[in-house]
């Protein structure tokens, strides 16, 4: 009897966890293009953010291609690059780069350049950094990150592309100097990369 009543209750139990799964793929699948289109949307305002919406006349996360570059973007894996084009032109674009040498981790980076080659902006996407500390390089934080707006290869010098602690241009936090440290050498690659590149990254994709 009391074996009968083992199997009874083990049988429950399997039926209730085969409905959980079921009911948790049920509710994944029925969620999951409104998911895809929310953080669309959420990243399309993260770019416009560095690329104003009246600055260009394509659509910026189909105008994108993946590339590679671990010393220069910060990732041995692919990191995209969303570009900006007006009457066919191109105006700008956006490298999600990243600051692998943060205090508490890899620092995730959106970094727009002009075509001319200066900064519209670097914006923090997701951080790890010390709260009340590292965490000022989050533009809701504090308005550290605007210091490289407009800045380029040229302004300052590229030797001055450091904090001033290291002797640079760029004013490190409070109580915090690793933090900025990563994320303006991150900055700095970034432009780095677009000066090597900046052809090939505006060149039309096959499907274009």
């Amino acid at each position: 009897m009391q074996y009968r009543q083992i199997i009874i209750t083990t049988i429950i139990l399997l039926l209730f966890a085969m409905m959980g799964t079921l009911m948790v793929a049920y509710t994944f699948e029925q969620t999951r293009d409104q998911i895809a289109a929310n953080e669309r949307a959420t990243l399309l305002r993260k770019l416009h953010r560095l690329i104003a919406p009246e600055q260009h006349d394509n659509v910026l996360l189909e105008d994108a291609v993946s590339v590679r570059d671990e010393a220069l973007l910060g990732s041995d894996e692919p990191v995209m690059v969303y570009r900006a084009r007006k009457n066919g032109e191109p105006v700008a674009l956006v490298i999600a780069a990243i600051a692998p040498d943060g205090y508490s981790g890899s620092i995730k980076l959106l970094v727009g350049i002009n075509v001319d080659g200066t900064l519209s902006g670097v914006r923090v996407v997701t951080h790890r950094e010390t709260p009340g500390l590292g965490d000022a390089i989050d533009e809701i934080r504090s308005d550290w990150i605007h210091v490289f707006d407009g800045k380029s290869l040229q302004a300052p010098d590229l030797s001055r592309w450091s904090v001033k602690k290291d002797g640079g241009d760029f004013d490190q936090l409070t109580g915090a100097t690793i933090t900025p440290r990563a994320v303006v050498k991150a900055a700095r690659n970034a432009l780095l990369y677009y000066r090597d590149h900046q052809e090939a990254l505006f060149a039309p994709t096959a499907s274009d």
